[in-house]
């Protein structure tokens, strides 16, 4: 079996490590691992390269997902769909031929009646999207919860056109942490500060994700990044107070609490960082009263 190492399949097919770290969560492509490295067959890269011809014609790749899975079920004879049938697409719908019938993926419905050369027809070569436009349909996505995988798709497809927009690396990485993928969410936030070191937001960003793994001192580097570069972000000064704390620095806690409360003094936290501030400068065991709140998330 011949295999074919990341790099190589990153370059023979002509995507982006995003995009294939991306299809490979939605298991539309699975590599296998030997002596602790991925590696494809040869099979994989013809799937890879109709998903990649695919997703060029705006199909979204999760519900490619979906329909790759449904014919699995349907086809059980089928160990590649994406290999073994031939799939046809006009952008928004899927069509797929096998063994001289034509069904749809999702229902498994035959359609009798249907011309394929209809929907060839149809498929055209189209203007591909600028880096701008996917932009602007990213945050079209964003606003509602059930289109947040087309958004993350959509970001995906900002930067493989544009790597160095961090405005995408940070939105991508704070719709990873919505759905909990919190390492994700880290490297989005990574890879963003890669490009744009003087970017607060991306530190903020950064820290709050490290502080939920428990990696305080990373966290707590990552927050004084984002106070010193922008000492008027209220919510790095919260959380960076928070972090002095868990690490047992409260005096070096109390300037961050004191700076919250004059940023944001009647935010829903701010009667927390008073209570905080005011522990801090008693003699009493700072951590034995209030309960602490949720702390400020990435955005």
């Amino acid at each position: 079996m011949e295999r074919f190492v990341r790099r190589e399949v990153i370059r023979i097919i002509g995507v982006s490590e995003h995009q294939l770290q991306y299809w490979e969560r939605l298991h539309l492509v699975r590599p296998r691992t030997r002596w602790g490295e991925k590696f494809y067959t040869f099979q994989d890269l013809i799937s890879l390269r109709t998903i990649k011809q695919l997703t060029a014609a705006r199909v979204p790749a999760h519900r490619l997902r979906r329909a790759v899975e449904a014919l699995r079920k349907r086809l059980s004879a089928v160990e590649a769909p994406l290999t073994e049938l031939r799939i046809l697409s006009n952008g928004r719908h899927i069509a797929v031929q096998y063994e001289s019938a034509t069904l749809e993926p999702l229902s498994g419905q035959l359609l009798l009646n249907f011309e394929t050369r209809e929907l060839e027809d149809k498929v055209r070569p189209m203007r591909e999207r600028s880096a701008e436009e996917w932009l602007a349909l990213a945050r079209k996505y964003e606003a509602q919860p059930q289109t947040h995988p087309d958004a993350i798709d959509a970001y995906l497809h900002v930067l493989e056109k544009a790597p160095d927009r961090v405005e995408a690396y940070i939105n991508l990485g704070t719709l990873f942490y919505q759905q909990e993928r919190l390492r994700d969410a880290a490297d989005c936030y990574r890879q963003g500060i890669a490009v744009d070191p003087k970017n607060a937001l991306a530190y903020f960003n950064l820290g709050s994700v490290l502080d939920e793994f428990g990696e305080l001192e990373a966290a707590r580097d990552a927050l004084r990044a984002a106070v010193l570069l922008n000492p008027n972000l209220a919510d790095a000064h919260y959380n960076l107070a928070q972090v002095y704390e868990k690490l047992g620095s409260t005096a070096q806690a109390r300037p961050h609490w004191q700076r919250y409360l004059e940023l944001d003094p009647y935010s829903p936290e701010a009667s927390y960082a008073r209570q905080r501030l005011e522990n801090s400068r008693s003699t009493s065991d700072p951590g034995s009263q209030t309960a602490e709140p949720a702390k400020r998330i990435p955005r």
